[in-house]
């Protein structure tokens, strides 16, 4: 028997993943789906060490895998509803007044080329050009953890335009193609929509070049820091007003304006970076304001990175540098779930089939983050305690 057995927290632990499971039920009609949704998301949360239809059916005690796979295909229900559902589980758990959305892609590398999307492109994930497919994903997260909300598959041009292969692959006719930043836009405003509490937006530069994300983001009133690349052309309150390059404008600044703060905690203490920013010379109206955030290296002062940011006024450096710290969210959500939860062991070449596992990879990520949530928010709730002496024989 485990200490762990004894103590209730397995009980607790089952009890949560059945309320998750009975969740995602309401997008499911059929009773014998819902039972191998649920098998399926045992096998996701299990140390299997890939999460493939055959082992995930061996693990449920199936003979074959036929019912399990039917979960990726044939099955009916609602992967959309099914994501609505993640999110506002996930929004339950980690909901703050400091949260914040993360928006950022990852690869998953694929042979052959008949799964929906796959394609010779560029993966951040590997670094290089691979055959693969592109995720674009949205992550939720807060001082209690962070979780994916959503998830759209990247379709490259070639394949919107094929239309033998968009059949074949289940691709619906309504999907036309859609550059990354703007498959961003339209899970960003999504989210927005179901109102949940978000402090900042964060994105990398790929996605922060998008003045259309910018726009739309400052006519909901949304702060935002997000990352640009060193040649965006922006035009700076201080100086002639002309527009500059971001570099440009930062190469110009006084080393008074550079002070040192943190960005986040790291393995080894807080990330201690040089942090300078500069008002941006735009419409803006109180109580909002706009800035290039610039970080520079300790170590080396050419090592810098930029951020457009619109946020109150009474924002503080220290602040926005913590913010910008908080993108590594999502790239910790990548992690746990290709490395536990089996994200990149999709075998499904379907289109439906793609989004449907990675919505029940969601939901296992969410029910991992809501337990340690949980944790943190009792531990945050007990009063320092002296440990108690201990008997010493005379």
């Amino acid at each position: 028997m485990s200490v762990a057995s004894w103590s209730g927290s397995l009980l607790a632990w089952e009890r949560e993943l059945a309320a998750l499971k009975d969740r995602l039920g309401l997008a499911v009609r059929r009773r014998e789906l819902r039972e191998s949704i649920g098998h399926y998301l045992d096998g996701l949360l299990s140390g299997l060490e890939r999460k493939t239809g055959w082992l995930l059916a061996e693990r449920a005690g199936e003979a074959r895998p036929h019912r399990l796979q039917a979960v990726l295909g044939r099955g009916r229900w609602d992967a959309e509803a099914a994501r609505d559902l993640v999110r506002a589980y996930a929004v339950e758990a980690l909901a703050d007044r400091d949260t914040v959305l993360v928006v950022d892609e990852t690869g998953f590398i694929k042979k052959g080329e008949h799964s929906a999307g796959v394609g010779r492109q560029y993966s951040g994930t590997a670094g290089r050009i691979e055959n693969c497919q592109i995720g674009v994903f949205l992550a939720y997260a807060s001082r209690y953890g962070q979780a994916l909300i959503d998830r759209r598959l990247f379709l490259p041009e070639a394949w919107a335009a094929d239309r033998a292969r968009r059949a074949k692959a289940g691709v619906p006719e309504e999907v036309a193609f859609a550059t990354k930043p703007a498959i961003a836009r339209d899970m960003i405003a999504t989210a927005l929509d179901a109102r949940l509490p978000c402090a900042f937006v964060l994105a990398d530069a790929l996605y922060g070049s998008d003045k259309r994300l910018r726009v739309m983001l400052e006519g909901r009133e949304q702060p935002y820091v997000l990352a640009v690349r060193g040649n965006e052309r922006l035009m700076a309150m201080e100086g002639n007003c002309a527009t500059r390059d971001a570099a440009e404008i930062a190469a110009a600044l006084p080393s008074s304006a550079w002070h040192r703060h943190a960005a986040g905690e790291g393995a080894k203490g807080p990330r201690l970076y040089d942090w300078a920013r500069v008002r941006l010379l735009r419409l803006q109206e109180p109580p909002w304001d706009h800035w290039l955030l610039v970080r520079r290296s300790l170590r080396d002062a050419s090592d810098q990175a930029y951020y457009v940011v619109f946020a109150p006024m009474e924002t503080t450096l220290a602040e926005l540098a913590g913010v910008a710290g908080l993108r590594w969210t999502i790239e910790t959500c990548f992690g746990t779930a290709k490395e536990e939860l089996g994200l990149d062991h999709c075998e499904a070449r379907s289109w439906d089939g793609w989004h449907r596992h990675m919505t029940l990879c969601m939901a296992a990520l969410a029910f991992l983050a809501r337990l340690r949530a949980e944790l943190v928010r009792s531990a945050a709730s007990k009063p320092n305690e002296t440990s108690p002496a201990v008997a010493v024989a005379a």
